[in-house]
């Protein structure tokens, strides 16, 4: 570790002005295009925020350190981070005075740019400047490592504040570190910090319980969860809508309807707390999920009642609670009446609706909204692509299918891992191979996707369409460009072997997955004994069983439905097996 000035910093982030961030920004529009008095406000693109400094830098006197920060912060809020940093550093060529604030911006542009580690390089100017440090630096510097996903050193970032004495955390220190943890899975950790601020100078304020409670509502503890908002009220610190909305998204996920009934009157009763937008479409989605759409549609009726105006996000969440219950009459008229209200829809509900449409294989309908798009202005986004190659293939319209294809290598977003999986499904399943492989071998040429799961859909494939020697070549290559097959690469190769009759080497490469310190799961398992059953060999499948024994091995519904098939003709197999599934028990 370094040490600066007696504080000692830590290591992982190097104290360097050489960073690799320079920004060279030239402009030729006219200085005086910009009122002089009115910095920031008329700022609508980065070459205007760059004729501004150059304005205020030649002034005289110099407009305060204040104008410089609200500059920056308008430049941050417009994501011109990198700007900021080589303005700075253009300040500090001409020997303008730095105070926090500025300082503070700078850190933060480093944060949002994912580099904290130069967050850290402009720490040592506030020790040579004489500028004492505050809470608001490390606050963001801690958002900007949990940006990064480096929770072991925004953790022990906060331990050195509190260790060394550097600087006083305060409620929102505490909340971003527990926001940070909390949002990460570390809701214990989350937990504990809270139960650390009651033990100390900072006692935690509504933001710093609302984050612990939301992390247990999550975690679908929401005994916890209560229990912590019952306290809150015995310390005096009164739950908000945040608080409540979290413990009814907990409920309703958990259907527990009649907590939900008393909650809602507890807030409005006890309280005079009532619920918003957000609490309404929460309990509406909770409905919609366990199908309970016709109920969803009665809150809303409620809802308005209250006089609050259902919103976008309410509306495609009914309409999707429609969706997948089939009901597609009621997803469109749902659609209708948002349109009827003057409320847009985006393209999460046409997604929502194609969807729909795309399930139940009415492709007409789908590509008419599809197209309906485009017409009202909008733009269709990966995943509506994704949503309409992939019922496109389900009808077995290939030439349709491809044309989308095109369109979006031409003019739509960039194909992704989905895309090029939904393509080259598609083929296989229409025995397509040569078309298939044509594709797979232009994203192995340009290396764009070639991760194992392509890779298996290739070799499962391949396996489906008789193609085993094919499949097993591409399996072979995985170990020469350094790809590691998975779970689901040996299970598909095992599958291939057992279509073929080839146990022998299903079992080798059973063995070789062991090897590999992949091991089997109960899918992989299951293709083994769907094999047997598929040629009739009992011995050979009762022998395997019995290697199985202390596995966890299940049938599932295809291998059940195999062995009601073999039963008929070998009454003895189903004794044989409840034997060894007694034996699974006991072991």
């Amino acid at each position: 570790m370094k040490k600066i000035c007696g504080i000692r910093f830590l290591s992982f982030y190097p104290n360097s002005h050489s960073n690799g961030f320079t920004v060279r920004i030239y402009s030729n529009k006219s200085i005086s295009a910009i009122d002089k008095y009115d910095f920031g406000v008329n700022i609508k693109c980065l070459d205007d925020a760059v004729i501004v400094f150059h304005q205020m830098v030649r002034m005289k006197p110099l407009p305060s350190l204040v104008e410089f920060s609200k500059l920056f912060n308008t430049m941050i809020n417009r994501r011109h981070y990198s700007p900021v940093v080589s303005l700075f550093r253009e300040m500090q060529k001409l020997g303008i005075p730095i105070n926090g604030f500025i300082l503070t911006s700078v850190i933060n542009s480093y944060s949002l740019m994912h580099r904290a580690d130069c967050g850290f390089s402009v720490l040592p100017i506030y020790l040579k400047k004489g500028i004492p440090f505050d809470t608001v630096t490390f606050n963001t510097l801690i958002r900007g490592i949990f940006a990064e996903n480096k929770v072991k050193d925004a953790v022990e970032l906060f331990k050195k504040l509190v260790r060394d004495k550097i600087c006083e955390p305060d409620e929102v220190t505490y909340g971003t570190l527990m926001n940070g943890l909390s949002k990460r899975g570390h809701t214990e950790k989350t937990l504990g910090l809270l139960r650390l601020m009651e033990q100390g100078n900072t006692k935690p304020n509504i933001f710093n319980y609302n984050i612990v409670i939301d992390a247990l509502c999550r975690d679908g503890n929401l005994d916890a969860a209560i229990s912590l908002l019952n306290e809150m009220k015995q310390k005096g610190i009164p739950p908000d809508i945040v608080t409540y909305n979290s413990v009814i998204d907990g409920l309703c996920k958990l259907g527990q309807w009649d907590k939900v009934r008393t909650l809602f009157s507890d807030m409005a009763l006890n309280l005079n707390i009532y619920p918003d937008v957000r609490t309404f479409n929460i309990v509406i989605d909770g409905l919609c999920k366990e199908g309970k759409v016709a109920d969803a549609e009665e809150v809303m009726k409620l809802m308005v009642g209250r006089g609050v105006e259902p919103n976008i996000i309410t509306y495609s969440v009914i309409m999707d609670g429609y969706c997948l219950c089939g009901q597609l009459d009621g997803a469109r008229r749902i659609f209708d009446i948002m349109i009827d209200k003057n409320i847009e829809p985006d393209i999460i509900s046409y997604n929502i609706l194609i969807n729909g449409y795309c399930k139940k294989k009415k492709l007409s309908e789908a590509m008419l909204l599809f197209c309906e798009i485009s017409q009202k202005g909008s733009k269709s986004d990966i995943v509506t692509y994704n949503i309409i190659l992939q019922g496109l293939f389900e009808v077995g319209r290939i030439g349709d299918a491809e044309k989308i294809y095109a369109e979006m290598l031409s003019t739509g977003p960039r194909p992704d891992i989905y895309t090029r999986r939904t393509l080259l499904n598609g083929y296989f399943k229409y025995g397509l191979v040569g078309e298939a492989m044509s594709l797979f071998k232009k994203l192995e040429r340009k290396r764009e996707d070639t991760s194992i799961a392509i890779y298996n859909v290739v070799i499962n494939g391949l396996c489906k369409n008789g193609k085993l020697d094919e499949a097993l070549a591409v399996f072979e290559k995985l170990s020469f460009i350094g790809l590691l097959p998975d779970v689901r690469t040996f299970t598909v190769m095992i599958n291939g072997f057992c279509l073929k009759g080839l146990f022998d080497e299903a079992k080798d490469i059973l063995r070789k997955m062991e090897d590999n310190d992949c091991f089997p799961n109960n899918i992989t398992y299951n293709v083994m004994v769907q094999g047997f059953l598929r040629c009739n060999r009992i011995s050979e499948m009762v022998s395997f069983m019995k290697e199985m024994v202390g596995r966890g091995f299940s049938f599932d519904a295809t291998t059940t439905g195999f062995l009601v098939n073999v039963k008929r003709e070998n009454p003895s197999v189903l004794d044989m097996i409840q034997q060894l599934q007694l034996k699974n028990k006991i072991s």
